[in-house]
């Protein structure tokens, strides 16, 4: 079953509002105000049932230019228009302003409906009918059916239902209930024992009881407590319904028309968007940059300023990129469509898509800015992630980052970035709560800056495993998180870029350096160490000729980590196996007697004070031996 929208535009006077209680059999101005003036003020809402099963939500906007706003916001989530002509005056200033706004909101079907038929003469409303269409030449209502009805008399009613019913049949097109659910708010109030209440059109998605969802840009998240569709009470809404739905922890005071409930995250506050902006042939005005504007979409309302990327002005007929910098917080979707009018006198001028709603501050006139723009414009959401993804070069894109900048759903994000994958554009990395994303041209930059810079260190130090992975991770990769970083090592490791010797990283294939200036090096220490046995010589104190001390450093760390010789204090080295036979004779002493003093050491290994300290504080550091109090003595910790 399908759920339709229709919505009436026109001049004041030219029966809307009859005609839809012709159509529905109910009054839809609600206030006292509106009944007492005879005129919509603000929108109302009813509805009424096809023969084929579908249920049809109708929204009366309001005809008068001074509810303009109004209007707009009736306009959200429309499937189809009825445009009401009265046949005794045509179409008038308002209702071509109308018809200027439905088609830069995107509203494609409609159907243009002669109404007080009854009270003019068959060739007059000829003539009316021949100049409207003359009028509608060249417009998104150039093809619309026309019905001819009079709303008070009841004739033609029938036809229209007929109409409306083959056009929801054969060309209004389903709404996606499988993204991301959103609803405009345009309207707030409270009832005493239940709350808040909201009310809208639900434009894409689905919401059932006891969902918890976010009131953009208010930033506050709440519980559907219950929901209601055309004053039925039920479990689930879907797009393409009027909703009302009592929410928890927001007071009305905190919402307005204009905000937005959607799933928590899935969208961004912003105060920058990068639009498409075409204005109207009509107009007699020139949008210079810089000038404020009243911008309409969805529900909202708001000032701003129209900031003009590529142009120096935009005239009638013209279109442009244009950053629009809102005085307040927005939230909306790549591809929400928007009005914009003069700020004083209020005219329509113009109006298009947004392309970015999650914008920077641009420079004007630059190349990049507007290559970028026309692929947006141009591109599938596809390519509006790729881009996206090439903003995020420093520190890779989270995927829930991503889906609440282009307002898409994670599923469809999701779909996008393994799209991309597939193409070879981009590299993900799965992590425990989230989904990473790099470009893989931004990726090969940084690879082959890390691998340039790997050579240059084993060429440089060719005695160490290689560059520190703290080392590198705070040099070129700063700002990725530490575990996405070492998930990053761990590719390059397994795909054969690089080498990795415990917590060190080296260009793939290199081996530390074992030539003649280490051969030289360890002879030398052997045959220092070799005959000291016990009594250990400071490294400082042994002459390696011509090899500077860094290298004689490197590759001491080289053989200590190889288990050649092994450090037992500072500046202090002996050989490995030496080290493993006193443990061996201090384990039997300890087994013997219980403990061992520094004085006995020295004794045991025939060697002074000064040498017997380090090796007890060696055995303290493998776990052998243990202080007791004294500072000389130590018992067993095995």
């Amino acid at each position: 079953m399908k759920h339709i929208i229709i919505g009436t535009a026109g001049h004041i006077d030219h029966g809307k509002t009859t005609l839809i209680k012709a159509l529905t059999g109910r009054n839809t101005d609600r206030w006292e105000e509106e009944q007492r003036r005879g005129i919509t003020i603000d929108l109302g809402f009813t509805y009424f049932d096809l023969k084929n099963g579908n249920r049809v939500g109708i929204i009366d906007v309001p005809g008068h230019e001074k509810f303009i706003n109004n209007m707009v916001a009736g306009v959200v989530g429309m499937d189809l228009v009825l445009l009401v002509v009265a046949a005794d005056e045509g179409i008038m200033p308002q209702t071509r302003e109308h018809m200027d706004i439905l088609e830069m909101l995107g509203v494609k079907k409609s159907i243009l409906v002669l109404n007080k038929c009854d009270i003019v003469d068959e060739e007059w409303l000829e003539l009316v009918e021949e100049e409207i269409k003359e009028e509608l030449n060249g417009t998104f209502l150039e093809h619309a059916p026309v019905v001819k009805v009079s709303a008070a008399t009841g004739q033609g009613i029938s036809q229209l239902v007929e109409t409306i019913e083959h056009l929801s049949e054969e060309e209004v097109e389903a709404k996606d209930i499988h993204t991301i659910p959103r609803l405009p708010v345009d309207r707030v109030f409270s009832i005493s024992g239940f709350g808040t209440i909201v009310t809208g059109t639900l434009v894409s998605g689905m919401i059932q009881k006891e969902d918890t969802l976010e009131m953009f840009p208010n930033g506050q998240e709440c519980k559907i407590r219950s929901i209601q569709v055309h004053g039925e009470t039920v479990d689930k809404c879907y797009a393409g319904q009027r909703v009302a739905i009592n929410i928890s922890n927001l007071k009305k005071k905190e919402i307005k028309r204009g905000c937005v409930l959607a799933p928590v995250g899935s969208m961004k506050d912003s105060r920058l968007m990068d639009v498409k902006l075409e204005v109207l042939d009509s107009t007699m005005r020139m949008l210079s940059n810089n000038m404020r504007l009243h911008f309409f979409s969805g529900t909202s309302e708001v000032l701003c300023r129209a900031v003009l990327l590529g142009d120096e002005t935009l005239g009638p007929g013209d279109s442009g990129y244009v950053q629009l910098r809102m005085e307040e917080d927005v939230a909306f979707r790549r591809g929400d469509r928007f009005i914009v009018r003069f700020y004083s006198p209020m005219e329509t001028i113009g109006g298009g898509v947004i392309l970015e709603p999650n914008a920077g501050k641009k420079k004007r006139f630059s190349p990049e800015v507007i290559e970028s723009l026309k692929q947006k414009e141009s591109g599938s959401a596809t390519d509006v992630i790729e881009l996206h993804v090439k903003e995020y070069r420093d520190t890779m894109a989270a995927v829930s980052e991503l889906a609440k900048l282009t307002a898409l759903s994670r599923e469809e994000t999701e779909a996008a970035v393994e799209e991309l994958e597939s193409q070879g554009l981009v590299r993900t990395f799965l992590m425990k709560k989230d989904i990473y994303v790099w470009h893989k041209a931004d990726e090969y930059e940084y690879r082959e800056r890390i691998l340039e810079a790997l050579r240059n260190f084993v060429k440089k130090y060719p005695y160490r495993y290689g560059m520190s992975k703290a080392e590198v991770h705070s040099t070129f990769m700063k700002k990725v998180k530490p575990n996405l970083f070492d998930k990053y090592i761990e590719l390059l490791a397994e795909q054969g870029f690089l080498a990795r010797h415990e917590e060190y990283l080296a260009p793939a294939e290199y081996k530390v350096s074992k030539d003649e200036t280490y051969e030289k090096v360890r002879r030398k220490l052997f045959s220092v160490l070799k005959p000291a046995r016990y009594d250990f010589v400071k490294v400082a104190e042994i002459s390696f000729d011509s090899v500077p001390l860094q290298i004689v450093e490197d590759i001491l760390l080289l053989m200590a980590d190889e288990g050649e010789i092994l450090k037992v204090a500072d500046g202090m080295y002996t050989l490995s196996a030496y080290m493993e036979e006193a443990r061996e004779k201090i384990i039997e002493k300890l087994k013997a007697d219980g403990k061992i003093t520094i004085a006995e050491i020295r004794d045991m290994f025939g060697t002074s004070r000064k040498s017997a300290k380090p090796i007890l504080e060696y055995m303290d550091s493998i776990k052998v031996t243990r202080k007791t109090g004294a500072e000389s003595e130590r018992i067993s910790n095995l």
